[in-house]
């Protein structure tokens, strides 16, 4: 029998203010902990010369590698979160604490595997993304460090999904925060060499992430192992092969869209490669600027994208949660409240990012040559805001409920149907500005998608 201090089930009540108190700790901490990458544009812009360039240029391809390891296996967290809500809502604690320590062995066990899978594969990958001998050393360099971080990357994940399934989202927060605030102070310690530190450039922030990210893990540890009474799930007997398979199914087509989202971002992002090689083709001294470009946008646009997981995230358990109480249109009112609120709030940042404060973003993100190239694109990623912010939080409600095979064959078709093809077709007519035509299309795509499937209301009959 579980300690009163377990709790029950989340009350309902005003949903709007029961989202945005479940939503707000999440946001931020997933915000902070994507700001892991983000905080390294910002030391690499204050690199001398061509450093800083290479530096930026290389971080989004690498950033892409690290997540076809570490983002893949960290899919599992949603299978955690939605079995997790739904025990959880049924008041069958022990069952929630058997998901936590399925999840956490089976990550870390998972982990090792996956880390040394990437250490093998990253020369041939790097290899792929690049041509230039000094931005390919950048990227392995950088790249491997980061790789060795995969297992706490998977573990605090996993560890987070069960605490967001039983509400208690402030515990991600904590962590997030922590390990943010000592990202900093090694990225500053180790690319400029400070403190000490020896003077490593842009793999010093590689460097950086690993360190920061095991401390999160740790801090995840020690709230998991103050739940230990109520949901026992330190219990040998609790790890079971069926459990396990469970949560993979319903994590797995998630882990194949974030597989999908990864290469095709990469290719993405290799149409303004493709426009440096152009130029380059052409004035043998030009540099890679349309790459930094697009890595400093997606820079920014990628905490959009968090915050709006986050929003996700919180919806995706009050999803789950009104499922397991056999409540599916209190289910339905929930994600439609999230949506609404999400239009707002991320339609304000859009505004900021795209319209009123577009200089000094592109200005506080960007080395100095890069900055024009920078500024439309911009721009245009302040005007998809809104739709990027529907596709995603009906996308996390959808996977709390269990239809993550829809959510992966969309994102598969939209993928390689529209953000891909459509990046190099816009960039041959348009420049940077046509690839970032086809990432609008992508995301009003997307929103689109999502609230039909949302709509139909299907995903209210799938049992977990």
């Amino acid at each position: 029998m579980a300690h009163a201090s377990a709790g029950a089930p989340l009350p309902t009540g005003n949903r709007y203010v029961s989202v945005l108190k479940l939503a707000l700790p999440t946001v931020i901490a997933m915000v902070s902990q994507s700001a892991v990458n983000e905080i390294d544009i910002i030391f690499f812009r204050h690199l001398p010369g061509t450093e800083a360039t290479n530096g930026q240029a290389m971080l989004l391809p690498a950033l892409l590698i690290v997540w076809l390891f570490g983002g893949s296996l960290g899919a599992v967290s949603v299978g955690t979160q939605a079995l997790t809500a739904r025990r959880y809502a049924e008041k069958n604690y022990e069952a929630a604490g058997a998901v936590l320590a399925n999840a956490a062995w089976f990550t870390l066990v998972a982990g090792v595997i996956f880390t040394c899978l990437g250490e093998l594969l990253l020369p041939l990958l790097v290899a792929k993304k690049s041509t230039n001998p000094e931005m390919a050393q950048l990227m392995t360099d950088y790249s491997r460090w980061r790789i060795f971080g995969v297992i706490s990357m998977a573990c605090t994940m996993a560890i987070k999904a069960f605490f967001d399934g039983i509400g208690r989202t402030y515990v991600h927060f904590i962590s997030a925060i922590v390990m943010n605030v000592f990202n900093v102070l090694f990225c500053w310690m180790f690319i400029f060499g400070h403190l000490g530190a020896p003077r490593m450039g842009a793999p010093g922030a590689g460097v950086a992430a690993f360190l920061a990210t095991w401390i999160g893990l740790f801090i995840m540890v020690g709230f998991a192992w103050g739940v230990r009474h109520d949901f026992k799930p330190l219990r040998w007997a609790h790890i079971s092969g069926s459990l396990i398979w469970s949560m993979l199914k319903l994590s797995l087509p998630a882990a194949i869209a974030i597989v999908v989202m990864a290469s095709g971002f990469n290719w993405f992002q290799g149409a303004a490669q493709h426009l440096d090689q152009l130029a380059k083709n052409k004035d043998a001294s030009t540099t890679a600027v349309n790459a930094a470009a697009m890595t400093a946008v997606i820079g920014v646009l990628k905490l959009t994208l968090t915050a709006c997981i986050g929003f996700g995230t919180a919806t995706a358990t009050f999803v789950s949660q009104s499922l397991g109480r056999k409540q599916p249109e209190e289910a339905s009112r929930y994600g439609w409240a999230s949506v609404r609120l999400g239009i707002v709030i991320f339609g304000l940042i859009g505004l900021c990012e795209g319209l009123f404060f577009t200089e000094h973003i592109v200005a506080f993100v960007c080395a100095e040559d890069v900055r024009t190239t920078a500024m439309l694109p911009m721009r245009m990623v302040g005007l998809i805001t809104p739709a990027i912010a529907v596709a995603l939080i009906l996308s996390e409600a959808l996977f709390g409920a269990g239809a993550t095979k829809f959510v992966a064959a969309a994102q598969l078709l939209l993928v390689f149907l529209v953000l891909v093809p459509g990046a190099y077709i816009g960039a041959h007519y348009m420049g940077m500005v046509g690839i970032w035509v086809a990432a609008s299309a992508y995301g009003a795509g997307a929103a689109i998608t999502m609230s039909t499937k949302f709509a139909r209301g299907a995903w209210k009959k799938i049992e977990l």
